[in-house]
């Protein structure tokens, strides 16, 4: 594993940073893993509501958790992963890089107690269970059941939240959100939706 974790240009250019990684988690990104470009866009947007805390819900390997955290050191950036080798994955990655506002934890989201998190991302991680043609692995179990009880638990997570509650999705289903937040912007080339709860 390459690590040119001191440079900076890393921070700039997804194969570059994605040398942090194993060989397999390299060739995941481009399917799995956020871009960097959209990473500092959903950034920008989550680091700009009050709290510090914004947590990854789906945090793979921890790449946006620590370009986020990069970029905007004010801020906390929480991942939580339910597969323990991607979290292995993220803090080897996260100690060649030296950031310290990152912080990763090996666990299902809908065992955290969220009013620790003012602010959320998400790239639709529950999509697996209903298929994918490239998987991370076949080792936690999937279905159509688990979808639709984790969709269910994110949407009343989200319904859960204060007015003022900042969201950033990535390649997720409208229906995923309350009617409660209103979408402030959606870039249809990546497709990232920014949304606050009014």
């Amino acid at each position: 594993m390459n690590t040119p974790a001191n440079r900076n240009d890393i921070y700039f250019d997804d194969v570059a940073f994605d040398s942090l990684y194993s060989l397999r988690a390299q060739q995941l990104s481009s399917i799995h893993w956020t871009p960097i470009e959209t990473i500092k866009k959903a950034a920008a947007y989550l680091t700009g509501g009050s709290g510090k805390n914004i947590l990854d819900i789906g945090s793979g390997v921890g790449k946006f958790c620590l370009v986020a955290a990069h970029f905007f050191p004010d801020h906390i950036f929480h991942g939580v992963e339910q597969r323990k080798a991607l979290i292995d994955e993220a803090v080897i990655a996260q100690n060649a890089t030296g950031l310290i506002n990152a912080n990763f934890i090996h666990a299902n989201f809908n065992s955290l107690d969220m009013t620790t998190y003012q602010h959320f991302y998400f790239y639709n991680s529950f999509s697996e269970n209903l298929s994918h043609y490239k998987p991370i692995d076949n080792l936690v179990p999937t279905s159509e059941e688990i979808y639709a009880e984790y969709l269910t638990q994110f949407y009343n997570l989200l319904d859960d939240k204060p007015i003022g509650t900042r969201l950033a999705t990535f390649y997720c289903p409208d229906g995923y959100v309350p009617p409660d937040y209103k979408r402030i912007q959606y870039s249809p080339g990546a497709p990232l939706s920014l949304w606050v709860k009014r």
